[in-house]
């Protein structure tokens, strides 16, 4: 008996969608821990942003922002391909 295969929920728009969302969680989450890192301040990172400038602050949150959202991504890459309808 042949069985056939059933298409993968990320190409359907729905499936984009629910991808969108996740990095977009990620993001914001990655926002939010880089926030919470320049005001508690634990390893003198503001002090860094104070000496070295603007530019300096923005890459490390923009970085954190990056990552964090391109882990959520993948997370919900998996969990979307794993998942039983």
């Amino acid at each position: 008996m042949q069985t056939k295969k059933k298409p993968s929920g990320l190409v359907t728009p729905s499936g984009l969608l629910k991808l969108v969302v996740h990095a977009a969680l990620g993001v914001a989450m990655g926002l939010a821990f880089a926030l919470i890192l320049m005001v508690m301040d634990p390893s003198g990172t503001a002090t860094l942003v104070q000496q070295e400038g603007n530019q300096v602050g923005a890459v490390g949150i923009g970085t954190l922002m990056l990552t964090f959202g391109i882990g959520a991504a993948l997370t919900g890459t998996v969990f979307m391909m794993t998942e039983d309808d």
